[in-house]
C-alpha cells in the first residue's frame, strides 16, 4: 500500500539522518557491479573538414617600445647625507622636518605619506616597530591598522597608553610597495635617522617590535626567536644607553595567535622592568 508522507515528516528525517552521519542511500537489491555489461561508448561524430581560412594579411610590425632608463640605486653617500643630516638635529621637532625634507630614499617617491612617530615625545617607553602599512600611509601615522590596535589592547593590558605612556615609530618612514621587504639601502638610510629619533627622545626603555626592527637597531643577524623576550643595552652614538626589549610584531600575533602568551610575558617583563627603574 502506497503512504503519502507529510513534506515535514520528510525533512524531519532528513534532518535526523544528517545528524546520524549518514551520507549514502543503499537499495533494497544487490547490484554485482562487475557483472553488469559494459557500457557502449557513444559514437564519435563525422568530423567535417572546415574550409580552408583566407591567408590573413599581416600587419606591418609596430615600432619598438623605448628603452627603459636606468633605475637609480642608493648610493653609501646617501646613507652618510642621512646620518650627517640627522646629528644637525637637535630636537625631535628638529628631525621630524628634517625626515620629512628628505628625498634620498626611494620609499618616499611611492608612498602617500611620511609616518613619523605618534604618541607622547619623551614618554619612558619608546616602542620601533618594522614599516608602514597601507593603513599607516594613508593616515600618517605609526600602528593605526588591525595590528596597532591589537598592540594598543595589549599594553593597556599593564595600564600603558599611546596617549599617555607611549612614543611609537617605525624604522622606516615610507610604506614599501606592495608591503615589500625593504632592502638594505632603504634600511639604512632610514636607521640615521632612527638611531638619532631614540637619542633625542631619550626613552627610559626601548622596545623593538619585530624582527626586521630587531635586527637593524640592534645591528645583528639573530632572528626574532632567538632575541625576543631578552634584555640588552643599546650603545647609541651619543654615549648613552638604553634597556631594549625585543619582541613579537602585533601582525605577526595575528597570524600566529599562540605565540601572544609569549607576548604577554615579555609584557609583564616591561612592566617588572619599569617598577625596577622607578617609573611606575
Amino acid at each position: 500500500m502506497n503512504q503519502t508522507i507529510a513534506r515535514e515528516d520528510l525533512e524531519s528525517l532528513l534532518r535526523w539522518y544528517v545528524d546520524q552521519g549518514v551520507d549514502e542511500t543503499i537499495g533494497e537489491e544487490a547490484i554485482d557491479r562487475f557483472a553488469a555489461p559494459a557500457p557502449q561508448a557513444a559514437p564519435l561524430p563525422v568530423q567535417q573538414q572546415a574550409p580552408a581560412a583566407p591567408t590573413p594579411i599581416r600587419p606591418a610590425p609596430a615600432a619598438p617600445a623605448p628603452l627603459r632608463g636606468p633605475v637609480p640605486i642608493e648610493s653609501p653617500q646617501l646613507v652618510e647625507d642621512a646620518r650627517a643630516l640627522a646629528q644637525r638635529c637637535n630636537s625631535v621637532a628638529e628631525l621630524e622636518a628634517a625626515v620629512r625634507a628628505f628625498e634620498g630614499c626611494a620609499l618616499k617617491r611611492t608612498a602617500k605619506n611620511t609616518v613619523f612617530a605618534d604618541g607622547v615625545v619623551g614618554s619612558p617607553v619608546m616602542i620601533v616597530g618594522e614599516a608602514p602599512g597601507a593603513d599607516e600611509d594613508r593616515l600618517g601615522k605609526p600602528f593605526v591598522g588591525v595590528s596597532g590596535q591589537l598592540m594598543d589592547r595589549m599594553f593597556d593590558a599593564i595600564g600603558m597608553s599611546r596617549e599617555r605612556d607611549l612614543y611609537i615609530t617605525n624604522i622606516l618612514f615610507w610604506r614599501p610597495p606592495g608591503n615589500r621587504t625593504p632592502t638594505l639601502a632603504e634600511q639604512a638610510i632610514c636607521m640615521a635617522f632612527t638611531r638619532r629619533h631614540i637619542e633625542l627622545a631619550r626613552p627610559r626603555v626601548l622596545v623593538l617590535a619585530g624582527g626586521t626592527a630587531a635586527k637593524s637597531v640592534l645591528d645583528t643577524t639573530e632572528g626574532i626567536m632567538r632575541l625576543r623576550g631578552k634584555w640588552t643595552s643599546l650603545s647609541l652614538d651619543d654615549g648613552s644607553a638604553v634597556p631594549t626589549l625585543p619582541t613579537f610584531h602585533p601582525a605577526y600575533l595575528l597570524r600566529t595567535p599562540a605565540s601572544k602568551r609569549q607576548s604577554w610575558s615579555d609584557l609583564l617583563s616591561l612592566d617588572k622592568k619599569l617598577r625596577e627603574l622607578g617609573i611606575r
